[in-house]
């Protein structure tokens, strides 16, 4: 799985943390998907209900991980062209991320992973080194989401030059079945955070609404230029600043565009999504990231109960009519 950005957690964590009734707030953390996931419940007595969501966290990183090789996603690519008996979740979920890949028109495609898997955006960090551009292009002509067919709990890659990577939506489907775990677990006030994927169940005690911050790109402490007060809703960034490496003085960025096995380049720095589906709000920050401010914008209006916050390289904020409205919002210097 591709962590989202560690500082996304942090902030979103402490300008949460900062008005929390310790005596009743208990939290439990975790490392999967290659980030650093939080739950915190407002019911001291009930660490019996953190402890599920951490084993929910690794039955789901042993369906959804692209690296683990027992996975359902592992077993689906290593076996090309045969139908793979997986877990109903991951079907379910690959089914929503196909939907995505429709209406979207590919931008959103989970057949990325083999074009993923040139850009090494850890290693990059210390040694800057560009992928061969032949292999891009030949990763790239097999990028295809029509290439995936699900037939009740049976899914078929149907291209061997291809891989499936679930890293773009996963995390909010997680977060999602951990909101359902915590309801059905009489839990109605609690803060997900899975690396900076944020749901919250409920409303704060004693608060009303939880304050999620939304970093400031490319800052060296994490600090917010804004956030959102949400009551039982998910917000997600996706943003060029969480994972990048520069080589030969321009950065090169995590967010690869499917049309040009490239880094997307369209003046954002970020995109957040504020929805009600952490699921939604996972796939739509990057669908959204590769429509660009404008379609993007005009996109995110026409979906029902669903907000945007666009970054723009020089730092600029836009953002969905509701945000300021519907949505408190504030700014930061």
């Amino acid at each position: 799985m591709k962590a989202k950005s560690l500082l996304s957690f942090i902030i979103a964590t402490l300008l949460f943390a900062a008005c929390q009734p310790a005596d009743k707030a208990i939290s439990a953390s975790g490392f999967y998907f290659d980030t650093i996931i939080k739950v915190t419940i407002y019911d001291d007595t009930r660490q019996d209900a953190l402890d599920g969501c951490l084993a929910l966290a690794e039955q789901f990183e042993s369906c959804f991980s692209d690296t683990l090789p027992d996975s359902d996603v592992s077993e689906i690519n290593s076996h090309p062209y045969e139908p793979v008996k997986v877990h109903p979740e991951t079907a379910e979920l690959i089914i929503k991320a196909l939907s995505y890949g429709e209406s979207s028109s590919g931008r959103f495609d989970i057949t990325i992973g083999r074009l993923s898997d040139l850009w090494d955006f850890t290693e990059a960090k210390d040694i800057p080194a560009l992928p061969d551009p032949d292999k891009i292009d030949k990763a790239l002509s097999h990028v295809d989401y029509r290439n995936v067919t699900v037939d009740g709990d049976t899914v078929t890659l149907k291209d061997d030059g291809c891989a499936i990577d679930l890293g773009g939506i996963a995390k909010g489907y997680i977060a999602d079945k951990m909101k359902e775990y915590l309801i059905n677990e009489g839990i109605d006030s609690a803060l997900i955070n899975l690396g900076g994927n944020v749901l919250a169940i409920g409303e704060r005690p004693g608060k009303g609404t939880y304050t999620i911050g939304i970093q400031k790109p490319f800052s060296d402490d994490g600090s917010p230029i804004a956030s959102v007060d949400i009551t039982d809703m998910s917000v997600v960034t996706s943003g060029t600043y969480q994972r990048y490496f520069t080589f030969d003085g321009k950065q090169y960025h995590h967010i690869l565009d499917p049309s040009t096995g490239y880094p997307c380049e369209n003046g954002l720095s970020s995109v957040t999504i504020i929805t009600g589906s952490s699921t939604d709000a996972d796939a739509l920050s990057t669908t959204v990231f590769l429509m660009g401010a404008k379609e993007g914008l005009a996109y995110v209006e026409s979906l029902d109960d669903t907000e945007a916050i666009f970054v723009t390289t020089d730092n600029e904020l836009i953002h969905t009519s509701g945000i300021g409205k519907g949505i408190p919002f504030k700014e930061y210097p």
